[in-house]
């Protein structure tokens, strides 16, 4: 049964292609960075709710939320239209199992995503706590189109405290940008260009490949993994290379 406190609406920035970011100050149990928790809202007399990833890191007060607005969709609409102070119920405590705690170390961790599943890496890499198991991290942002990328000031951000040991990519794939990857995840792992791109070998023996988002990309990508570089889900009780996080 799930324990809820009130938080405070105290911002709402809105974004081309039905995105939105959400700022909510609550008084809620400490997280870890990569989990995440549940907004309720009241819909037809009845509360109903829905599960969203950090952005913010566990030292931040203000949680910050990215999601995707639904227009037919009666929990994301109502949301998305909400008005600045309003009052919403917010899970005391948090959950998931997409942390490092769970990450096994390696010699480097991919982080792949798409859209907004950019959430639990930029939580992870702005808190910069447990990564030093790990010698290269590579985050590789997927999106549909250029104007989705409503991350990229912050990914600059980050890149520039690691001093080299961030490597970022951003992958789009619905058209051609300048100095952008054009085309899909899926191509580039087969035919070995995104390991030339980014300058590392991704393979069972040093590498652990973190994937969040979109559930048919999570679905072809883990699936070209085993087939292709021979490598295995991570489970609790079996260790694997692949630890996925599903947004639907």
């Amino acid at each position: 049964m799930n324990n809820w406190v009130i938080g405070n609406i105290l911002d709402i920035k809105k974004y081309p292609n039905n995105l939105f970011k959400i700022f909510i100050k609550a008084s809620i149990d400490k997280f870890i960075s990569g989990q995440f928790t549940k907004i309720s809202i009241k819909i037809k007399k009845k509360y109903i709710y829905r599960a969203y990833s950090f952005v913010n890191n566990s030292q931040n007060l203000i949680l910050e939320f990215y999601i995707l607005f639904i227009p037919n969709g009666k929990f994301s609409y109502k949301l998305f239209n909400s008005k600045i102070n309003k009052k919403i119920k917010i899970s005391k405590k948090s959950f998931g199992f997409f942390i490092l705690d769970e990450i096994p170390k390696c010699k480097t961790l991919w982080m792949i995503c798409t859209n907004t599943g950019i959430g639990p890496y930029l939580s992870i890499l702005s808190e910069n706590k447990n990564l030093e198991r790990f010698k290269n991290l590579v985050l590789i942002y997927v999106n549909k189109f250029l104007t989705n990328c409503n991350y990229n000031c912050e990914i600059k951000n980050l890149r520039n405290n690691y001093y080299g040991k961030l490597h970022i990519l951003n992958i789009i794939s619905r058209e051609k940008i300048y100095s952008t990857l054009n085309g899909r995840i899926n191509k580039f792992i087969i035919n070995g260009f995104l390991e030339k791109i980014i300058g590392l070998n991704l393979n069972y023996k040093n590498s652990h490949i973190m994937i969040c988002g979109n559930p048919n990309m999570i679905k072809n990508t883990q699936n070209i993994l085993i087939k292709f570089r021979n490598m295995k889900k991570h489970l609790r009780f079996k260790k694997g290379n692949i630890t996925i996080e599903k947004y639907w």
